[in-house]
This record gives structure tokens, C-alpha cells and sequence, in this order.
């Protein structure tokens, strides 16, 4: 994917030019601040249900990836289609990380793109879903993380190593390989302040951003996945 800088207009899209979607190409993120506005449930934290992530802003880096609320048995999912392209949905916003550490999502693909592709380069920097959270350094730009939750076709699952556009970002495996049950949502659960304390060295009382994007331009390929429930919990 190349490298698209548009001119910044506003502090969120200095922000997001600094953030972690850079991690896709160094491409920038430019918009005005998330529409979309989380449920707080008492007990439980931030809920992002997949009709508030379909609300979320848009960036468009190779083409559009199309990103629609559909019903899968009975359940709110939002789908996820990729045709060469790559283009992500993004909320700039504060998430409590002292009271809800814990970041847990569902989420499925209809398959990964093979076994023998290098993930830790550009060329194979590809991925049918990816769960993104950021903390933005301001004005110090080299002071901004990010870690990545990813679907890996090839890296080995639990695996970690920088991103080969912005090593700020640290890119986890959650999942690797085809789907052993295709249709079945599969569950993930991670302390994300623990996680920004073990890659980047720091103590987080918040991150300042949430992304999802499912991307397949680097590989000229397509992908499909399905996005549930994005929450904050206590640990």
C-alpha cells in the first residue's frame, strides 16, 4: 500500500496521522471526532455494539473495504468485505483503562490468505481482521503506540513483532489459519493495559482510540469477516 499524507485539518486528524493506522502503509487518518457513542453498562464498561462501529469514521487507503450491519443467527454482526482494497472504521475516543482494562470481542472470517506469506513485511502485511487500540503522543508523534489484535494466516497464534510500516505498533496473532469451524464466532479477551506495559514500556490510565479494519490490497486478494460486541471490562 502506499504512502497517502493529506493535509491535516483538524487535532483529531493530526491525532489519527500519528496513530496507529499508519501501520498499514503510513497512511493518515483525517476526520473530525467519532460520531458513534459507546453504551455504559453498569458492571460491565464500554460496549460497542456492531451498529455503533458502523457509525464510526471512515479512511479509505486502497480502495474501500465495505463494512455492513447484517443479522447472523439471530445476532448483530457487522460484515466485513475486502476486494483488493483496505479502508478502516475508527472511534476517537477515551477508553478508562483503571476501571476497564480488559478488552473483549467476537469476531469470525470466512478464511486467511495461506500458509507460506511473511507477515512481518510489507508485502504480507495483510489481514481478513484486525482490532486496533491506540494511546496518542500529542505533539511528541514519536511518542504515540499502538497494539493490533490480528486474524494471521501464517504467524504462529500468540506470536508478536512490530509492524513493518510503523514499528510503534505492535501486532498480536489472536487467531491463525483458516477457521476450524467456519460460521462459529470465536472469542478474545485481552488486558490491554497490560499488553501497552509489556510492548511499549508504559502504564496506561487510558488509550485514546479504537480501530477494526479488514484488509487485502498488499495481496491483491478479498477476505470477508464478521465483527461482534468491542467491550472494556474490569480485569
Amino acid at each position: 500500500m502506499r504512502l497517502a499524507w493529506p493535509r491535516l485539518n483538524s487535532p483529531t486528524a493530526l491525532r489519527w496521522v500519528l496513530a496507529i493506522l499508519v501501520s498499514t502503509a503510513g497512511a493518515a487518518l483525517v476526520s473530525t471526532v467519532g460520531v458513534a457513542v459507546a453504551g455504559s453498562i453498569p458492571g460491565v464498561g464500554t460496549v460497542f455494539t456492531p451498529r455503533d462501529m458502523a457509525a464510526w469514521d471512515e479512511r479509505n487507503f486502497a480502495g474501500r473495504t465495505e463494512y455492513e450491519v447484517v443479522e447472523m443467527a439471530g445476532r448483530e454482526a457487522l460484515e466485513a468485505r475486502c476486494d483488493n482494497a483496505g479502508s478502516a472504521l475508527y472511534l476517537d475516543r477515551e477508553v478508562d483503562l483503571r476501571e476497564t482494562p480488559v478488552m473483549e470481542w467476537s469476531w469470525q472470517v470466512e478464511g486467511t490468505f495461506g500458509a507460506d506469506i511473511d507477515e512481518s513485511v510489507k508485502a504480507g502485511d495483510d489481514f481478513p481482521a484486525r482490532v486496533y487500540v491506540v494511546v496518542d503522543g500529542g505533539l511528541m508523534r514519536w511518542r504515540t503506540r499502538a497494539v493490533t489484535y490480528v486474524w494471521s494466516s501464517a504467524t504462529e497464534k500468540l506470536s508478536d513483532w512490530p509492524n513493518p510500516y510503523a514499528s510503534q505498533a505492535r501486532m498480536v496473532a489472536m487467531r491463525s489459519g483458516p477457521p476450524e469451524q467456519p460460521g462459529k464466532w470465536k472469542n478474545e479477551r485481552r488486558n490491554v493495559r497490560k499488553d501497552f506495559r509489556r510492548f511499549h514500556g508504559r502504564d496506561l490510565d487510558a488509550i485514546d482510540g479504537v480501530a477494526l479494519m479488514t484488509d487485502c490490497d498488499d495481496l491483491e486478494s478479498t477476505a470477508r469477516a464478521w465483527y461482534g460486541e468491542i467491550r472494556f471490562v474490569p480485569e
